[in-house]
């Protein structure tokens, strides 16, 4: 599972978006759980398993104005190791019309029980753990009409989707589609919704004719009908857990790739049919790189990517047939601008088909062996497609993710027994901490005997589920090396350490004392193994060391007087580091050391001085032509040109980026330094870059001409509005917004109805919001109070609503400012329009409180 949603928290917490998509999503009730909490009181153990699910045949039919789902269901099972005459499934919401076992072709009617979400069967005898039976279930599943809740990573649990199905919304495609995780299978389908049972399945789907099919597994039938449907019927032959069972419907394209001769399929809307493999085709290559790097081949029969509106997360990997929100659908153009999010969420997708679908984790108390290492599978993807200052730079912020996270949510074990609820689990301790600790382990052991530990792992428990003990256990096999002190200290505790960092040179002696303090307030101590490099006489020597104590001090001789100690050279340790060197040192370690957070730790030093300092401004002026473009990036957006010895070493470099660099993202950076210089002299520069390929450059060139030439770029943006998309369309907003035309609330609007899901869609409401407060129009700030209302009820996230909420309360003050000095009937419609925004921030106050819920 990916979680888009992390976005939106991220922002909120003043972070940058990822994948990434993803600060974690979970924090619904992070910061309320204490240990008085009842629900944390409970030990959260390995569901027993009684009964063992062997193999699932459905056969269903959809009813789409009622929105149900019409179900028959034939369920091999047989028990688990004690002689048992009884069978308890999992069936949330639904009406049962018959259960009967299945004996020579004829089903014998059974008794049982229904609560309405356990269905409670009585067997027609005592069966033995050699003896398998069919039961047969007649059945209506009634999504729309089941009560209960999600996470903010997965932001709804009724299992079965209809997505406009009576087709009133002509902007919206007609859709049917599941979502399985955490346990919601069991709305649409019976059976035993635990991810510690492995079953085959076999579906088959009537549909209308025009429709397309995706499920599990391979398409082996196709019956066309005599009332205008057809019957597709999907097998899957190797087992896995029910939450991946999946399901889609749909009038989509099918874009057909291939790996090694087996099927690699995209199903897109048609419109994005010309992109798919500019969005998907390094899925091949993908495919190449994670059977290579673990020794393991893709397992299942084929792989196929579907991408779905209105989902309900960010992506999932349901097995053989990942589901992706349509966040994922971009042009060519847009593409230019995803700086490779999108493909992260691919790779992160793919790779639980090893990680979570071939294994998966026994209860969702050891989530870290799927997440974490969907979440580190972005890392090792960019590293081998785009290089490791890629994966750096994706770490660097995955890991400040986590650390914002905390701060607000507060920590928690990765693998943990006690929680509140199984959704919880779903944050960014089991994603972007996991993801960190698994880094940390891959340096520590090696790449050829992590790499040959997670080959170990998959083998011996494929098809099967595991805890974290098994994934230790794989590593002590292969290494030879003891494994619990780091399992104990990562798996099995919490936090990270704070290290403060020391250097003492005595040049008498000539050595260099590097001590290391951790002043984690928990009063645990980590144990940390670090590389140690130091520099001195145009050479580089490394040290290995490992820090056991709450002090450590670690002497090395030197002939020269070292011009930099490097603590941490890998740069791999989670831990916040105080850092205490001279501003030389920086300098030195920008030219010389190698790593992407070596380079940016210089850079954020010598940005601190730039205005007062020669030698930093040089290394300012170096970063801008850095190798790596997100450090070009970071360079420019912590320029300062209103320096004058700043803008003269800087401005003419700034100028070419703007026009030439190769990186969508750099040129828009150096636009906005541009623009905000207000300078005439470059006003050409600005409007020939409003033709940029890029939507951000173009966006941030319009938005800075405006500031020099308003009606040039109010003229350029009514040119550009109907084909604009992501920040382009925020630059025309902001040009709209600084000319304060009511007249332009439409294009705000269609900005907003227009925007994909996740972070696009709440930066469109964002600025819907912000021009609606300049809007005097009854009408039209009523339909967006209610579209912006719309999107918060389909997020579910509590954090957006009082993000939103926030917003809001200001406008409605501004409109009742602005009654109080009206009359008449503009006093009448301004009171109207801030009684509405009132009524709206009430409601989503009401849906904060009961987290994130109507």
């Amino acid at each position: 599972m990916n979680m888009l949603k992390k976005t939106l928290l991220t922002l909120l917490l003043g972070g940058i978006a990822i994948t990434g998509w993803y600060a974690p999503a979970s924090a619904q009730h992070g910061a309320n759980e204490t240990q008085d909490d009842p629900q944390l009181k409970i030990y959260r153990a390995t569901p027993a398993k009684v009964n063992d699910l062997v193999h699932t045949r459905l056969d269903v039919r959809f009813d789409y104005a009622k929105r149900y789902l019409y179900g028959k269901a034939w369920i091999t099972l047989k028990p688990h190791f004690y002689p048992t005459d009884s069978l308890t499934l999992d069936a949330k919401g639904m009406d049962i019309k018959q259960v009967a076992i299945v004996q020579n072709g004829r089903n014998k009617p059974l008794k049982y029980q229904y609560d309405g979400w356990e269905l409670q069967v009585q067997l027609d005898k005592t069966y033995q753990d050699n003896e398998s039976y069919i039961v047969y279930i007649d059945y209506t599943a009634k999504p729309d009409e089941l009560k209960v809740k999600g996470s903010a990573a997965i932001n709804d649990a009724k299992g079965l989707y209809f997505i406009n199905p009576d087709g009133k919304d002509p902007k919206k495609p007609i859709q049917i589609w599941t979502q399985g995780e955490t346990e919601a299978s069991s709305a649409w389908f019976p059976t035993i919704d635990k991810n510690n049972q492995k079953t085959t399945q076999e579906i088959s789907m009537t549909v209308d004719k025009k429709y397309v099919t995706l499920s599990n597994g391979k398409l082996v039938n196709q019956k066309n009908n005599a009332d205008g449907t057809r019957t597709d019927t999907w097998k899957m032959d190797l087992p896995h857990a029910p939450y991946l069972f999946m399901m889609a419907v749909g009038d989509f394209a099918i874009v057909k790739d291939k790996w090694r001769n087996m099927e690699v399929n995209y199903y897109v809307e048609h419109a994005y049919a010309p992109y798919a493999k500019s969005i998907f085709g390094n899925t091949p290559e993908m495919l190449t790189f994670y059977s290579k790097i673990l020794g393991y081949d893709y397992a299942w029969p084929k792989y196929s990517q579907i991408v779905v509106r209105d989902y309900v997360s960010g992506a999932m990997e349901n097995t053989s047939a990942t589901l992706h929100g349509d966040f994922l659908q971009k042009t060519n153009r847009e593409l230019l601008d995803d700086n490779k999010q999108g493909e992260s969420v691919i790779a992160h997708e793919l790779f639980h088909q090893w990680f979570g679908d071939l294994v998966t984790c026994e209860s969702w108390s050891n989530l870290t062996l799927n997440e974490s290492f969907a979440d580190y599978s972005e890392y090792l993807w960019f590293e081998h497609k785009y290089g490791k200052d890629m994966a750096d730079e994706h770490n660097y912020r995955s890991m400040n993710s986590y650390m914002r996270f905390i701060q607000y949510a507060g920590d928690r074990d990765l693998v943990r027994f006690h929680y509140h609820d199984k959704e919880d689990m779903f944050d960014a301790v089991s994603y972007q901490k996991g993801g960190r600790i698994l880094n940390m382990l891959r340096n520590y052991v090696g790449d050829d005997a992590f790499f040959q530990s997670l080959n170990l792992y998959l083998k011996n428990n494929a098809f099967k589920a595991a805890e974290a003990h098994h994934l230790r256990l794989a590593f002590e096999e292969v290494t030879g090396k003891d494994m619990n002190w780091f399992f104990n200290q990562w798996y099995f505790g919490q936090g990270y350490p704070q290290l403060d960092i020391n250097y003492v040179y005595d040049d008498a002696a000539k050595t260099v004392s590097v001590v290391l303090q951790q002043q984690q307030k928990t009063g645990k101590i980590f144990q940390l193994p670090m590389a140690i490099d130091i520099y001195a006489g145009g050479k580089k020597e490394r040290h290995q060391v490992m820090m056991t104590s709450e002090t450590d001090t670690f002497t090395f001789a030197y002939s020269t007087k070292p011009d930099f100690v490097n603590v941490d050279a890998d740069k791999v340790l989670l831990a916040k580091k105080t850092d205490h060197r001279d501003l030389n040192t920086y300098i030195f370690q920008f030219s010389h050391a190698p790593q992407y957070l070596d380079r940016r730790e210089a850079i954020e030093a010598c940005l601190k001085q730039q205005n007062t300092n020669e030698e930093a401004r040089k290394v300012v002026a170096a970063a801008l032509k850095d190798k790596f473009h997100g450090l070009r990036i970071l360079t420019l957006n912590g320029l300062n040109l209103d320096n004058a010895a700043v803008k003269e070493a800087t401005v003419k470099t700034v100028a070419d980026l703007a026009k030439n660099d190769e990186n969508a993202l750099v040129r828009a950076a150096a636009l906005k330094q541009i623009g905000d210089l207000k300078d005439p002299q470059y006003a050409a520069l600005l409007e020939s870059a409003t033709k940029d390929s890029s939507y951000a450059a173009a966006g941030a060139a319009l938005a800075a001409l405006s500031d020099i030439d308003m009606d040039k770029a109010y003229h350029l943006a009514k040119q550009m509005e109907a084909s604009a998309k992501g920040a382009l369309s925020a630059g025309i907003s902001d040009v709209y917004a600084k000319k304060g035309d009511s007249a332009d609330v439409a294009f705000f609007a269609k900005a907003f109805e227009e925007a994909s899901g996740g972070q696009s869609k709440f930066d469109a409401a964002i600025r819907y919001l912000n021009v609606l407060g300049n809007v005097d129009n009854t009408a039209a700030v009523i339909k967006g109070m209610d579209q912006v209302k719309a999107m918060a009820d389909q997020f579910k996230n509590n954090m957006v609503n009082n993000y939103l909420v926030n917003i809001m309360q200001p406008l409605a003050q501004k409109k009742q400012q602005k009654a109080a000095t009206s009359t008449g009937a503009a006093k009448e419609e301004l009171n109207k329009q801030s009684e509405y925004i009132l009524k709206v921030i009430q409601g989503l106050k009401e849906a904060a409180s009961s987290g994130g819920e109507e």
